[in-house]
């Protein structure tokens, strides 16, 4: 009988492409809504992967994580938001789902956790989405249990959100972004999948692994205004960016938040996605055993994809 994995999360991107790659283990995959449940099983029907049990569950009930984490013995995190939504907001996501997920795999056969974060995050954080992370960061290392918390910056993937948010912006005649000089340091989203299944594959094989924090970044930190104009370039077409002043973007934001209840945009969203990304890629992509995929190769994966 094969081990098995368990996926927090498993319809985002990067579980997604966890899925794609896997081999060797059975993975039990959670979502937390039917729609989730039927993408994801459209997903693996289409891309044929076998071994993979999709379950909707709701990440807060004790029991019945405990039920689902038993069989397994590696557990992949990758729930997590930005932008707070109705009742999923910065401390049920990060902190009482973490908080619960460990409660769930203390006494249990689980060897070790995985946890993708953001860079930046610390329970010091002024920033509601940082300091959630960080506690939830915080939480796992505390727990007892192996942690290895993977804090990686923007993200991009084939086919994913913020690869197409990119394309769009470079493909604009005319881009407006706020504060276009914002340090921006993309990692390949393969990359991050790389590090994790070397981290599953040593645990499996009962082999020493890394622990505790390590920040994964890709090798090129650029501007805001840079990143979009080398993507143009790559797409042969020219963008002028146009920057607008960070305050406007607070104002607006705080604008929202008063008279919508869904506001498309936030101060704790803005503040992450303007955060400085500008960190040596070397030490951690080198303990983690991976090579980090340069950001031309990336560019041309994912703009192309």
């Amino acid at each position: 009988m094969k081990e098995m994995v368990l996926i927090t999360g498993a319809n985002g991107n990067l579980g997604k492409k966890f899925l794609l790659s896997k081999s060797g283990f059975e993975v039990c995959a959670l979502v937390r809504s039917k729609k989730a449940e039927s993408d994801l099983i459209n997903f693996i029907t289409k891309n044929n992967i076998k071994g993979v049990e999709i379950v909707i569950c709701d990440y807060l009930n004790l029991e019945e994580m405990r039920r689902l984490v038993k069989p397994c013995v590696y557990v992949l995190h990758l729930v997590g938001i930005i932008k707070e939504k109705g009742i999923n907001n910065f401390d049920l996501v990060h902190k009482q789902t973490t908080r619960v997920l460990i409660d769930a795999i203390k006494g249990s056969n689980v060897k070790k956790i995985c946890y993708i974060s953001l860079l930046g995050s610390s329970e010091r954080s002024k920033n509601a989405c940082f300091s959630s992370r960080g506690i939830a960061e915080k939480l796992f290392l505390n727990s007892g249990i192996p942690s290895l918390l993977l804090q990686v910056p923007m993200v991009l993937g084939e086919d994913d959100y913020a690869s197409y948010a990119l394309k769009k912006n470079a493909l604009s005649k005319l881009n407006f972004t706020f504060r276009k000089s914002s340090l921006e340091q993309p990692i390949y989203a393969g990359d991050i999948i790389k590090a994790i299944e070397i981290d599953v594959t040593k645990c499996l094989k009962e082999e020493s692994s890394v622990n505790g924090i390590k920040i994964l970044a890709g090798p090129t930190s650029l501007t805001r205004e840079q990143l979009v104009k080398k993507t143009a370039e790559l797409l042969k077409v020219k963008v002028k960016v146009v920057s607008l002043p960070i305050f406007l973007g607070y104002t607006l934001a705080r604008i929202f938040e008063i008279f919508t209840s869904n506001s498309p945009i936030s101060s704790a969203m803005l503040e992450v996605l303007d955060h400085d990304d500008c960190i040596d890629p070397l030490p951690g992509s080198k303990e983690l055993g991976i090579e980090l995929t340069t950001l031309d190769k990336m560019l041309e994966k994912t703009m192309r994809s």
